[in-house]
């Protein structure tokens, strides 16, 4: 894990024309995201034939994620910071808890950007696997660069799940996704760029990346 350091995010919903800032405390990001290899042995499941250990874990759902987060902290004895509620959607978050968690997309932003103003932190074929470079399929993490505070494939390789719910009134529990995939065009691999669906939604281009709060 890698620790970044307190400071501000800028965000917009381009849908509602709002913009709003978050001021965000230091916090601990994950320098890839969740590996099938990781994901399956804190879930006791065996890999596919075809599942790359190094690749990032796919057709996972936002819930799901959740559930990962609360066993790696337990298998690493550190206290869970979610708690499901009987209707096995309504998920509550204990933010004193020191366990792994999913970062909120203030944080995911702020992480993404690395101190940079643009849209990318980098040239895109340098930064990330997209639809014009990936040959269609996804890759091992870590293969690009990554940014300035050594976070990889921040943008690209695979959308990563957030914690935020992205519009209560309009969409109900649907959650927040960001940074592009292997799967995606050019314009919608970048820091800024939101996406949202169901929590139970598993796609082949959406993993997630692990955060602590310090």
């Amino acid at each position: 894990m890698i620790t970044l350091p307190a400071g501000q995010a800028d965000l917009r919903d381009d849908r509602i024309k709002k913009t709003w800032s978050v001021e965000l405390d230091a916090f601990l990001l994950a320098p890839v995201p969740v590996t099938n290899a990781l994901y399956a042995a804190i879930m006791q499941k065996s890999l596919g034939p075809e599942a790359d250990p190094q690749a990032p874990v796919v057709e996972v759902s936002w819930l799901e994620a959740i559930a990962f987060c609360n066993l790696l902290s337990e298998h690493e004895e550190l206290q869970s910071c979610y708690t499901v509620c009987d209707d096995g959607e309504t998920v509550v978050w204990n933010r004193e808890a020191n366990g792994y968690r999913l970062p909120t997309e203030a944080e995911w932003q702020y992480a993404c950007k690395a101190g940079t103003t643009g849209y990318r932190y980098g040239e895109l074929d340098d930064i990330a696997w997209y639809r014009q470079n990936s040959a269609g399929t996804v890759h091992p993490v870590g293969e690009k660069q990554p940014n300035a505070w050594g976070l990889s494939d921040m943008v690209g390789n695979v959308w990563e799940w957030c914690w935020d719910v992205y519009d209560e009134e309009v969409y109900g529990s649907y959650r927040i996704f960001r940074g592009g995939s292997w799967a995606e065009e050019e314009r919608g691999c970048g820091a800024t760029c939101r996406r949202r669906s169901h929590p139970t939604f598993r796609i082949d281009d959406l993993g997630f990346r692990l955060a602590r709060s310090l």
